[in-house]
């Protein structure tokens, strides 16, 4: 991990005011311009208990502010466009401990202690020609594949390049390489490593500099209908296909909508983790009137192995939540939620909902790769509510809170809450 010796939010300010002196006399690299910078305050509270597994710690607490600078140039004008992208960000420790760390908010030193401050300042140079654009350098894509994964302080970003398509209308093609990766709760970078379930498998050489992505979707039907295919390589590892449906349906005042993926997943290359043999399928019914919305879905993992994705980002399935993922192998889970948002009442800002999944036929032996084989199960319910102030000293100031229980008879039971205070000024 990497420690910045001097305040890397005061550099990447200071690379927002150097942008004037790189742009040419071409219209449109300063006037396209935007730049943000948010302050997130994040305490975060995980209780464990029947704990499974080698470590034994029984709390996670920590309490973080951390700050995010987004400048994104125009572009320069002519045949094609060139422009910059610069990424900082930095967080502050306000409470931790020994005992108390590994919430995911801040890095963890050899001593079993969390740094004072850790950060980053990266920049991607991007290109546009006609309605292709190609980036290279800071990313932070967010793909059926690859799922964003903002969940924490500071969100993970990628080192490589990105290729984004839309010369024929409704189709959207990509396509990268990324080289290494920097965790959502460190500062440095490196190799891509892989989760199989909630499993991380972060030992021994199982990681790579090649993570490979191709992909294509399509919109019709007044953007009311999509479809989409994607291939992608965490290369030696595995790789894996997706395929999805998406549909939404207006009738008189309600919104029905359907979602439809399906993954195939198999080792790949050198297999540095061994055989790896997973489908995954999800359905998603959604219903939306007023400030009403209604959702159930199913998900259902096939094959010897629980779904791999890269680690530590959240996983593109269906029943992915907070907290449990759903996705051991041969496992089948349900998830219902509802949503409101108090818009519809008179009262804008306010949204509060609760989700509700279970899973069982978990095949435990293959889920955790060894150890005796039985059926596992579990369930997670969760709390959300958040609120955005409309008017006043606090106008725009976001306040989220989220409680979770999740219970297990093979994994850790888990008691969360997060408490998540969030302020965008608009520089640009």
């Amino acid at each position: 991990m990497k420690k910045p010796s001097v305040s890397l939010l005061a550099l990447a300010v200071g690379a927002s005011l150097c942008l004037p002196a790189l742009a040419t006399a071409e219209e449109g690299f300063i006037e396209g311009a935007s730049a943000t910078l948010q302050a997130r305050n994040y305490y975060f509270s995980r209780d464990y208990s029947d704990i499974v597994g080698a470590n034994q710690q029984s709390k996670a607490e920590e309490w973080a502010q951390g700050f995010i600078l987004n400048v994104q140039s125009g572009y320069t004008q002519g045949t094609v466009g060139f422009g910059v992208d610069v990424l900082g960000q930095f967080g502050i420790k306000l409470d931790s401990g020994g005992g108390r760390i590994n919430t995911g908010l801040l890095p963890a030193d050899s001593d079993g202690k969390a740094p004072d401050n850790y950060g980053r300042l990266g920049a991607a140079l991007k290109a546009r020609l006609s309605q292709t654009e190609l980036k290279v350098g800071e990313l932070t894509p967010n793909l059926p594949v690859l799922t964003f994964s903002d969940i924490r302080l500071l969100p993970p970003t990628y080192q490589g390049a990105s290729v984004v398509s839309r010369e024929i209308d409704g189709l959207t093609l990509q396509g990268g390489q990324l080289r290494s990766g920097s965790l959502l709760n460190e500062a440095g970078d490196g190799k891509m490593r892989a989760k199989l379930g909630h499993v991380p498998q972060l030992g021994g050489n199982a990681a790579t500099d090649r993570f490979n992505y191709v992909g294509a979707d399509y919109a019709f039907n007044d953007q009311r209908t999509s479809v989409g295919a994607w291939y992608a390589q965490l290369e030696d590892i595995y790789n894996q296909r997706f395929y999805s449906l998406k549909h939404n349906e207006p009738l008189g005042d309600w919104v029905l909508g359907l979602n439809i993926g399906f993954y195939d997943s198999e080792d790949d290359g050198n297999r540095l983790l061994g055989a790896i043999d997973n489908q995954a399928a999800f359905t998603q019914l959604s219903a939306r009137h007023g400030g009403h919305m209604l959702m159930l879905g199913y998900q259902a993992i096939f094959g010897d192995d629980a779904f791999p994705r890269v680690f530590n980002n959240i996983t593109p399935l269906g029943n992915e939540v907070p907290t449990y993922e759903f996705a051991g192998a041969d496992e089948r889970s349900w998830q219902l939620r509802y949503d409101y948002d108090f818009a519809a009442s008179g009262i804008p800002g306010l949204i509060a909902g609760v989700r509700y999944i279970k899973g069982d036929n978990v095949d435990v032996q293959a889920t955790n790769r060894g150890g005796p084989r039985y059926e596992g199960k579990e369930w997670e319910r969760d709390l959300d509510l958040g609120y955005t102030f409309q008017s006043g000293l606090l106008k725009n100031l976001n306040v989220r809170v989220r409680n979770v229980v999740a219970r297990s008879n093979y994994r850790t039971d888990i008691d969360e809450n997060r408490l998540i205070f969030n302020y965008t000024w608009t520089l640009l």
